[in-house]
C-alpha cells in the first residue's frame, strides 16, 4: 500500500511538473522517471539485496545525487538544491552499510527510500512557485547564466 500511495503522489508531482513547470522542474521530472524505470529495472531483474552492499542501488543512488546536483548548480531555482541533498542522503545508506555490515535490512533499506518522501511535495511547491512567478512578472528565470526576463516597467525603447 506505501508503494502505491508513494506512486500515486510521484505521478501527479510528475504530471503537474511537465504540465505547468519551467525547465528545472521538467528536467526533475525527467530525472524521476529515470529513476523510477531504473528502480523497475532492478526489481524486476531480481538484483536488489539488502543483507549487504547493493551495487545496483548504489549506482542509482549515485546517478539520482549527480544529476540533481547537477540539476541545482544549473537551474536559476532555490528547490533544485533541497532536492540535491534528498539526492544525496541514500548514499549515506550505502556507507553506512560499508562501515557496519551487521546493520539490519530493513534499516538499509529505509535509509535508502525514507527521504525520497519529501521529493513529490518539493517538485509541486517548485512547480507552484514557477508558476506564480510567471503570473506576477510574465516569465521566469529557468536557468544560471540565461538572459534575466525583460519587464515591460524597466525596459526602454
Amino acid at each position: 500500500m506505501r508503494t502505491a500511495l508513494f506512486a500515486a503522489f510521484l505521478l501527479i508531482a510528475l504530471a503537474y511538473a511537465l504540465w505547468r513547470g519551467g525547465g528545472p522542474e521538467r528536467a526533475m521530472a525527467a530525472i524521476a522517471v529515470t529513476i523510477v524505470a531504473w528502480d523497475r529495472l532492478l526489481v524486476t531483474s531480481g538484483t536488489f539485496v539488502y543483507s549487504s552492499l547493493d551495487i545496483g542501488y548504489l549506482a542509482l543512488d549515485l546517478f539520482g545525487s549527480l544529476a540533481t546536483i547537477t540539476l541545482a548548480m544549473t537551474a536559476y531555482r532555490f528547490w533544485p538544491m533541497m532536492a540535491a541533498v534528498l539526492h544525496t542522503l541514500p548514499l549515506l545508506a550505502h556507507f553506512s552499510r560499508v562501515v557496519d555490515m551487521s546493520m539490519h535490512p530493513a534499516v538499509y533499506l529505509t535509509m535508502q527510500v525514507a527521504s525520497s518522501w519529501c521529493l513529490p511535495p518539493l517538485l509541486i511547491a517548485g512547480t507552484w512557485h514557477h508558476r506564480q512567478r510567471l503570473m506576477r512578472h510574465g516569465s521566469d528565470r529557468s536557468w544560471r547564466g540565461s538572459s534575466p526576463p525583460s519587464h515591460p516597467m524597466t525596459a526602454s525603447g
